[in-house]
């Protein structure tokens, strides 16, 4: 097959948080000719992700509401509680949940990458805005305040000395799927089905079936007599045999997934089993990860091992954790990791004190003077 009669792909973009391995895995069971390509965006970077030209860009983005829809087609799908994360020895964790009012003593963080819809922050302002969420995180690890965010976020940035608790009052997180205008290509049409719930039945799919024709009762009659006639004929041959010949259907293709630490990173490797090729890919949010490889196909029995480094430019400070997980075996790898510490001012040497210089000797009396003789009496 050459490269203008390969089968086009599907790149769909997704912000951290937001897990599409559900879609992926009903994506892949309904057009698995049609590989779908994931790719991780910031919240910042997803109308953009649609709008470029080229190969690259995405024809569809799971992205955060609001967001900038011009030029754009966009469709909530669902909306997320928000929580506060906290050190676990914060007063808020012997808590259930919370009020946005229970926060009014805190330095409330409030990342540049926040997408919820305030009409009044809690607590108090920090003095700066952290740049990404990530960076807010970290900032509560070493006690600076407390991050509101969409409980997805705390999942996605857990760590073992933070924990968090539903704000009840808090703006809601909600998610969409967008698409440039103009591009509602048979391809996105059928992603639409898929996160809406359609069924490979429905009429708005791209492969949209015709339902089946009802049968007279002769049909009916001929069709079941075509039938035990087939399995008597496949049956006669083997001596007492199933009337299906003994032939058993395949086996679908089925993904297991081994990881090991190794000198040259996390080692991945996926392994393809059963009846047929079986269509993986490896979704992760974490920024500082890089993957050998992102997707593929792999033939019964055929293996493939991807190296998971950390790009140590984007690796963020102290102890961190990433997640990838692979679809469609669902297994998910938790890579741990401490980045360089934040180096802390050092204090200057002392400084000797200069000796004092000698002062000149206060000119002291004369000794008395031998005394003159006296004459002779």
């Amino acid at each position: 097959m050459t490269d203008s009669e390969a089968a086009p792909a599907f790149r769909l973009g997704y912000v951290p948080g937001v897990t599409p391995g559900k879609w992926v895995r009903i994506w892949q069971e309904r057009l698995p000719d049609v590989p779908l390509v994931l790719s991780g965006v910031t919240a910042a970077e997803a109308p953009g992700a649609l709008r470029a030209d080229g190969p690259e860009a995405a024809d569809a983005v799971l992205l955060r509401l609001p967001a900038d829809r011009d030029g754009l087609s966009v469709i909530p799908l669902y909306t997320e509680t928000s929580v506060v994360i906290v050190p676990k020895d914060h007063v808020v964790a012997a808590a259930d949940e919370v009020t946005a009012g229970d926060l009014a003593d805190d330095i409330v963080l409030h990342p540049l990458d926040d997408t919820l819809e305030w009409e009044r922050l809690p607590g108090r302002p920090a003095l700066e805005r952290p740049a990404t969420t990530a960076d807010a995180v970290e900032l509560v690890a070493a006690g600076v305040g407390v991050l509101v965010v969409p409980q997805s976020l705390a999942r996605l940035h857990h760590r073992r000395d933070l924990t968090y608790r539903p704000v009840t009052d808090a703006p809601v997180s909600r998610v969409g799927l967008a698409w440039r205008e103009g591009r509602t290509s048979d391809l996105v049409e059928e992603f639409i089905g898929i996160v809406r719930g359609r069924t490979v039945n429905s009429s708005r799919g791209r492969q949209a079936e015709e339902p089946p024709r009802k049968l007279s009762a002769r049909a009916k009659a001929k069709a079941r007599a075509e039938r035990r006639a087939a399995a008597g004929g496949a049956g006669s041959g083997g001596g007492g045999g199933r009337g299906d010949g003994g032939t058993r259907p395949a086996q679908p293709g089925r993904l297991t997934v081994d990881a090991v630490s190794t000198a040259r990173g996390t080692e991945i490797t996926l392994t393809a089993s059963g009846g047929a090729p079986v269509q993986w890919n490896a979704v992760w949010s974490a920024q500082w990860l890089t993957l050998s490889a992102t997707s593929g196909t792999l033939e019964p029995g055929e293996s493939v091992t991807l190296v998971v480094t950390v790009d140590r430019d984007r690796e963020p400070s102290g102890p961190w954790q990433g997640r990838i997980t692979i679809e469609p075996a669902g297994a998910t790898i938790t890579i741990e990791g401490n980045g360089p510490a934040s180096p802390e001012p050092s204090e200057p040497p002392p400084t000797e004190e200069p000796a004092p210089e000698p002062s000149d000797p206060a000119p002291s009396d004369p000794p008395p003077a031998d005394p003159s003789p006296t004459d002779p009496v």
